[in-house]
């Protein structure tokens, strides 16, 4: 073989071996969630996003391992586990469940959480400023969300003597929920019915007990399951005719009537942000946690005419967008 040939196969060689450098060197994030995925594709979506944002972008650079408990809470070990089998340089949980989960799962790879609740308080981080160890991320307190939504509420339908709270029996914070929206139905001279579900099945149930009990207006706790079926949501509040208030934009866009909270896409943004600056060499222990310190009010006006109530005027001048 000719000395021009033999360095053009040993040049083919190496090129291969390059290849597979490159792509053994890529790093793999591991995307733990604990919903289906088409209840949330817009926030997945922002993930990506923020993680374009940091310089990095799947299959480009990166790659992500995409794993999804579909509403089944107690498949999230076995999930997190394979991911870290996989050994992934970063784990996004984009709720307590899965934050959980990944904790129980591994004490050293890098972990970026989105979770509704106090993230000292779960156990997740040493403190907001400082977390330690490998978790950071997103802490959003959603329940003490709960009284303003109720205030406004009050505000909406002032004539209503009885509220209804549904809650998530399984959900990491519903004790903290029901408490405090006690508190505040008490505060309000309002009597409260709390109603729990984690099912379909048991979201029809509530709707209907809610009717008997002569709820007049409703409070959806912030909650995963609830988050991946707001559409269902927002259909039986609208056949049942009861007024209810969300913690996100999301349950507006979908036919909910008003929403009080953080914005969800922000959130998940923010969560492929820090996701970057891991790769980049950051670590979980000098990242401060987020706590969002704004929250919107969206009204969609369509569902308020269907259910024949009229916005009041001090609301509307309040509101951050208006779905006509």
């Amino acid at each position: 073989m000719r000395r021009r040939e033999l360095l053009l196969m040993a040049g083919a060689v190496m090129g291969a071996r390059g290849v597979r450098a490159q792509q053994k060197a890529m790093p793999v994030i591991g995307l733990l969630d604990a919903l289906s995925p088409e209840g949330h594709t817009e926030q997945l979506d922002a993930f990506r996003q923020g993680l374009g944002e940091a310089g990095y972008v799947d299959g480009r650079n990166v790659a992500v391992e995409y794993r999804s408990a579909q509403d089944q809470y107690d498949r999230l070990p076995a999930l997190a586990a394979n991911l870290i089998g996989l050994h992934v340089a970063v784990i996004a949980a984009p709720s307590l469940p899965a934050a959980l989960a990944a904790k129980a799962a591994t004490a050293t790879v890098p972990v970026v959480f989105n979770t509704g609740v106090d993230a000292v308080e779960a156990g997740l981080v040493e403190s907001f400023n400082r977390p330690g160890g490998n978790f950071t991320g997103v802490s959003l307190l959603m329940a003490e969300m709960v009284p303003k939504q109720l205030e406004i509420l009050h505000e909406l339908v002032p004539k209503t003597a009885v509220f209804g709270l549904l809650v998530n029996p399984k959900g990491a914070v519903t004790k903290r929920h029901s408490q405090l929206a006690k508190e505040a139905s008490r505060a309000i001279g309002q009597q409260l019915v709390i109603v729990e579900a984690s099912s379909e099945t048991e979201l029809e149930t509530s709707f209907a007990t809610l009717v008997q009990q002569r709820v007049g207006g409703l409070a959806v706790a912030a909650d995963p399951f609830f988050a991946g079926h707001r559409n269902l949501l927002a259909g039986l509040a609208a056949r049942y005719a009861v007024p209810t208030i969300y913690n996100g934009y999301t349950y507006v866009t979908a036919g909910g009537l008003i929403s009080y909270g953080s914005n969800p896409t922000w959130t998940y943004r923010q969560v492929g942000l820090y996701v970057g600056r891991i790769l980049d060499g950051a670590t979980p222990a000098d990242l401060p946690v987020i706590r969002p310190d704004r929250f919107e009010l969206v009204i969609n006006l369509k569902t308020a005419e269907a259910l024949g109530l009229t916005i009041p005027p001090s609301i509307l001048a309040r509101a951050d967008e208006v779905i006509e």
